[in-house]
């Protein structure tokens, strides 16, 4: 064979050796591509992306869930138990809660172990406004527009609302004039707490937060403080402590040494509990009030008359004076009162009485003077009516002024039965005088007397058919007709 035919067969050779071995490999990849194809078919069709959520409270994990909605489901209940039906107030969860999603093949879940951790670890708070006293809270309310009504509701508790309003007008436009104000007005000049107040945001227990209305009742009430308490008359055990609002228990435990049957003193000092204001309210006002000047009662001594008589030469009349007081009070109880200014629109009148000095001679001249002012005899002693009548009688005088007989000290001046109204003077002399039936008496036991002065007014009391006087006449305890002594 030659070279060119040798040459030509390898070539050919070669040729189909190499298309054999392409077209095997061809066969192996699409063998290959196909098993390859199927089994992602079968996986597919047996595997899916599934989302779970883990929870964290507080950056602790506690478990996954398959719904994010299970978290929210007891989120939403421990909101609704601390929610108020008779209070709005902002709640929330206490605790730092997370929720995180991860992509996985599987769709295993903790739904039941996260739902029971989340039920007993989370808690609700309330977002609220501290009313804060001397940097302790006081009470907490949910708004500060609740907080300052709180505070105007306890300061018009002992201003009127009419005269806070006036002050926080007054306080804006920076005028405190007073010069301006009438008889019986006032004006505030400040209204205060006697603390330090500051509205603080705070959050606590949604049962802390209080309704204006229990808020304000708690500010009133105040805080129990223990006190000692100073035993008094008729206290006992048991009173002492229902005084206090404590029971007999209670009171006991409060004084170690004491028991039920322990007894107490006035004066022994006791351990009670009392509520003592956390807050109070300090006003100061400027008030313009019209008021009486006395008037004073000027005496002069007058010779020409008797001593123990006096008159009137001139009746009392008030002054009249303008005031400015600055009052300031706490808890509407006055705390003191200052004198601003003072100004008299109408001074005082004195009231003159003129009263005697003349003295009276107390022994009498033994001439018995008539007792009346004019009038007649209407009856003598002697025997009248079946018995004896023992002085004499006189009517219808021209006044009914019963005067002094003589000069004397007066012994009797009151009733006395039949005889009514009875006036006794000792003449000092051995003679006495008694005058009866007066419808007053104008002397009194033990006054001197002068013939002719006034002491009475006739009259009908005791047993007398009419007006007049009966008059009696004594000398040494012994009866005397009187018209032996009368210059009649």
């Amino acid at each position: 064979m030659s070279e060119v035919e040798d040459s030509l067969i390898h070539k050919c050779y070669s040729k189909s050796i190499s298309g054999l071995l392409l077209t095997s490999l061809l066969c192996v990849f699409m063998m290959m591509y196909l098993l390859v194809g199927a089994t992602t078919v079968k996986a597919e069709e047996s595997l899916s992306i599934q989302t779970i959520y883990h929870v964290y409270v507080d950056d602790k994990h506690i478990g996954f869930v398959n719904d994010e909605e299970v978290v929210e489901t007891i989120v939403q209940e421990k909101l609704e138990e601390g929610k108020s039906e008779d209070l709005e107030v902002s709640l929330h969860i206490k605790e730092e809660l997370e929720v995180i999603p991860e992509f996985v093949f599987h769709t295993r879940s903790q739904n039941k172990k996260v739902t029971g951790v989340l039920e007993e670890d989370l808690t609700v708070e309330a977002s609220a406004i501290a009313v804060v006293v001397e940097g302790e809270p006081a009470v907490y309310v949910a708004s500060e527009e609740e907080a300052d009504e709180l505070l105007k509701e306890y300061i018009i508790q002992y201003v009127s609302k009419e005269d806070y309003e006036a002050f926080l007008d007054v306080l804006e436009e920076e005028e405190m004039d007073t010069s301006d104000l009438e008889v019986d007005e006032r004006m505030y000049t400040d209204i205060d707490f006697n603390k330090e107040v500051e509205l603080e945001e705070a959050t606590v227990e949604p049962n802390d937060v209080l309704s204006l209305k229990d808020a304000l009742t708690l500010l009133k009430k105040g805080v129990l403080e223990e006190k000692v308490y100073e035993v008094q008359e008729g206290d006992v055990l048991g009173s002492i402590a229902n005084d206090h609002d404590l029971t007999l228990k209670e009171f006991l435990s409060l004084n170690e040494g004491l028991d039920e049957d322990s007894l107490i003193q006035i004066g022994d000092e006791m351990n009670v509990t009392a509520y003592e204001s956390v807050l109070d309210v300090v006003t100061v006002q400027v008030r313009l009030t019209e008021e009486s000047i006395p008037y004073e009662t000027e005496v002069k001594e007058d010779d020409s008359m008797w001593k123990g008589e006096q008159e009137v030469t001139q009746e009392g009349k008030e002054g009249i004076q303008l005031i400015e007081y600055e009052i300031t009070e706490r808890n509407g109880s006055l705390m003191k009162r200052d004198v601003l200014s003072e100004e008299i629109t109408e001074e005082p009148v004195n009231r003159i009485v003129v009263k005697g000095t003349k003295e009276t001679p107390s022994r009498g001249s033994g001439q018995l003077g008539w007792p009346a002012v004019g009038g007649y005899i209407s009856s003598y002693q002697g025997n009248r009516w079946g018995r004896f009548h023992r002085g004499i009688d006189i009517a219808r005088p021209s006044n009914y002024d019963i005067l002094a007989a003589d000069n004397g000290t007066v012994t009797q001046a009151s009733s006395q039965g039949g005889y009514g109204n009875v006036v006794r003077i000792d003449h000092n002399n051995g003679v006495e005088t008694m005058y009866a039936h007066l419808d007053s008496i104008d002397v009194s036991v033990g006054q001197t007397v002068s013939k002719g002065q006034k002491i009475g007014v006739m009259g009908q009391t005791g047993n007398s058919t009419g007006i007049h006087l009966h008059f009696e006449v004594y000398e040494d305890g012994n009866l005397r007709d009187p018209m032996d002594y009368l210059n009649r």
